[in-house]
């Protein structure tokens, strides 16, 4: 790896602007380099291989190398997270929702794609400590953004009662990882459709418990009169 392809820019003025198709095909090369050779064997070089392009070009539309990767982690939650989110059932129920977005966000998560970079930014994040916060941001960050913003439309609405939507959605997340995430990370298992079902259901089961909205209170029918001793007929 070159000290080029993580600090050199391209001239101010010589950035060429790309057409969505050949940004998308050049960020989907790059992201298989960096998930099959790491962050630090992914040259700008062996990139552009990947690509079909030159180096010089592919410097032509990306400053470098963690600009590339910033710009792979990026557009790829970006379209993830709003395909989840944006594929959420329309109705009130929370329940519903929660369910909905905990399947999708843990079909994210399991995909091989998503985590081999998740193990190449662990095993990178030592030497290239902008690499984890470009990937956090571009990633984990947005997703906990969107479901902060739900909850607390969701306690506006009277539906929920979340006095802290940021942790609340952290809370979530976490959840949704029980006994399967780490293990798959580290190849120990292959989850199967059961499974993911059973942590999700009682991921929701456990966070409704305690972020339920409370139940009104019906009004209790009057005690009947008594009469006193004088009154009675």
């Amino acid at each position: 790896m070159s000290d080029k392809d993580n600090n050199d820019a391209a001239p101010e003025g010589q950035m060429e602007a790309l057409s969505p198709e050949r940004r998308n095909a050049i960020l989907e090369g790059a992201g298989r380099v960096f998930a099959r050779d790491g962050y630090e064997g992914a040259s700008m070089a062996r990139i552009a291989r990947e690509v079909g392009v030159s180096k010089g070009t592919l410097y032509n539309y990306f400053p470098g190398k963690a600009a590339l990767f910033h710009g792979v982690v990026s557009t790829g939650c970006d379209r993830s997270i709003k395909h989840i989110f944006d594929n959420t059932p329309d109705g009130n129920d929370p329940q519903e929702t929660l369910h909905s977005l905990g399947l999708s966000v843990m079909d994210l998560m399991l995909s091989p794609f998503r985590q081999a970079i998740h193990r190449m930014v662990m095993s990178e994040a030592g030497q290239f400590p902008e690499l984890a916060r470009s990937f956090f941001e571009a990633g984990p960050q947005r997703a906990l953004n969107y479901l902060a913003a739900w909850l607390e439309a969701e306690t506006a609405a009277g539906r929920l009662a979340v006095p802290d939507p940021d942790f609340a959605a952290e809370q979530f997340f976490a959840l949704c990882q029980t006994k399967i995430v780490m293990r798959a990370r580290l190849r120990l298992i292959e989850a199967t459709p059961a499974d993911i079902e059973r942590v999700v259901q009682g991921a929701i089961s456990l966070f409704l418990k305690a972020y339920a909205a409370p139940q009104p209170v019906a009004p209790q029918p009057a005690a009947p009169a008594t009469l006193t001793e004088g009154e009675k007929p």
